[in-house]
């Protein structure tokens, strides 16, 4: 499974723009939340933030250089979900290089299937490490132009 797979257009935001202003990191887990519930999958909205609000008071998910990957698991999800959410004002997130959090992308995914999990969170780490491609990223104009640039990357397009 692919990052891709996972990441379906009406699940990335670009803040400010399509829905409104992010202010802080509560904000910021309920709007990823509320993506992450859009499509046919069997999660309510309250459980998977209920998720993400557990797995961050574990320890924050901002990895440095303005990056957040709130994950969990559910038992009842089939399949991994994924939601990216740019905020190009950005926000504390407690990351673990005391930097804002620009760019943050959520994985939820049944917890039957943690190698699966896992494999996909390397993935969107290895796209999200360059600074050339975070910027891109950052400057689309809307959250279709952004889920293009996560899918061109991913096949191998310079990220």
């Amino acid at each position: 499974m692919s990052v891709s797979e996972v990441l379906l257009v009406q699940r990335v935001s670009v803040a400010n723009v399509e829905e409104g202003l992010v202010r802080d990191k509560n904000e910021a887990l309920e709007r990823l939340a509320a993506m992450l519930a859009r499509g046919d999958h069997s999660a309510p909205q309250d459980q998977i933030l209920e998720v993400l609000t557990e797995r961050e008071r574990l320890q924050s998910t901002g990895v440095g250089d303005g990056v957040a990957v709130p994950h969990g698991s559910m038992f009842q999800l089939d399949n991994q979900v994924g939601a990216l959410l740019l905020c190009p004002e950005p926000i504390d997130f407690k990351a673990i290089d005391g930097a804002p959090v620009s760019i943050l992308f959520a994985l939820i995914g049944p917890k039957a299937a943690p190698a699966q999990h896992l494999k996909i969170l390397a993935q969107v780490s290895r796209l999200l490490r360059h600074a050339s491609f975070r910027e891109q990223l950052l400057n689309s104009a809307c959250g279709a132009a952004a889920h293009a640039l996560m899918c061109e990357a991913e096949r191998g397009g310079s990220p």
